[in-house]
């Protein structure tokens, strides 16, 4: 059997750029096993799985490990794949997801998400996080991330924590985000998921649903533009609407092709 696959940099106007997903378009869902093993064999940090549903579509998320429960980019990726591949009339997509459905407007720019909000709690993170950090936060928040945050954005940048000290403890299924205000943009972040395969991760969507409403909060603004400083970069185009959070952004495509599955795959 032969299936589409595409590989798709996401929060991105260019190739090597934002945070690459891979994207399996279906026409019915296979074992979870052989998604699984998928998405082992792509090595990227996730890969989007969906199905038509009526008009809509079921999606689902894996890691070379485990199966998430919200990924933005690989959200955005699959709503790239839909729209510039498959049925390029399309304006808004709705999909069904373990996170609740997820509702996404296409237009000749930018492709927007429209995210469930999470915002963040004052919390004390353990002892074990801030000495990885090196750098002491202002204020430390959570929800399903531990949020840190410094005092600019070149604290941002020099951060290198130590994944030693970040393996000792389990944050499954989340991470910890780091972030700033920024000099040329809203508010920047870099992302940290100790138990992944990928320790620092590109551009993370699901984590701007806790930062976008305390920064919406802390700068009195409800649109804003934040840049995720990993090596790779990406941007991501904010707003905080009621209980939900938008985040636009571009993506391009760089590989297109078939994967085959043998009969003994499962």
């Amino acid at each position: 059997m032969r299936l589409p696959i595409f590989q798709i940099d996401a929060f991105t106007d260019r190739v090597f750029g934002g945070n690459p997903a891979a994207v399996c378009p279906l026409a019915h869902w296979l074992p979870d096993t052989v998604m699984q093993r998928i998405a082992m064999e792509n090595a990227v940090a996730e890969t989007a799985f969906f199905v038509p549903r009526g008009q809509d579509y079921e999606l689902r998320w894996f890691t070379p490990e485990i199966e998430m429960d919200l990924c933005g980019h690989a959200t955005l990726a699959a709503a790239h794949v839909i729209a510039r591949h498959l049925d390029p009339s399309v304006e808004s997509i709705r999909f069904h997801s373990n996170s609740g459905e997820l509702f996404v407007r296409i237009d000749a720019e930018f492709i927007t998400l429209d995210f469930p909000s999470r915002k963040p709690e004052p919390a004390q993170a353990p002892a074990i996080i801030l000495e990885a950090f090196h750098f002491k936060p202002t204020e430390v928040l959570k929800s399903r991330d531990y949020v840190l945050v410094f005092e600019d954005e070149d604290t941002i940048r020099r951060l290198t924590p130590d994944r030693n000290l970040l393996d000792r403890i389990n944050l499954d299924p989340g991470g910890v985000v780091a972030t700033a205000r920024g000099r040329d943009v809203d508010f920047v972040s870099r992302y940290f998921t100790p138990q992944a395969s990928i320790f620092e991760d590109p551009v993370t969507g699901s984590a701007h649903c806790s930062l976008v409403p305390y920064w919406a909060e802390k700068l009195g603004k409800e649109s804003m533009v934040a840049m995720q400083l990993s090596p790779r970069t990406g941007t991501l185009h904010c707003r905080q609407q009621n209980d939900r959070v938008l985040l636009a952004g571009k993506a391009v495509t760089y590989l297109e092709g078939q994967l085959t599955l043998h009969p003994d795959a499962g």
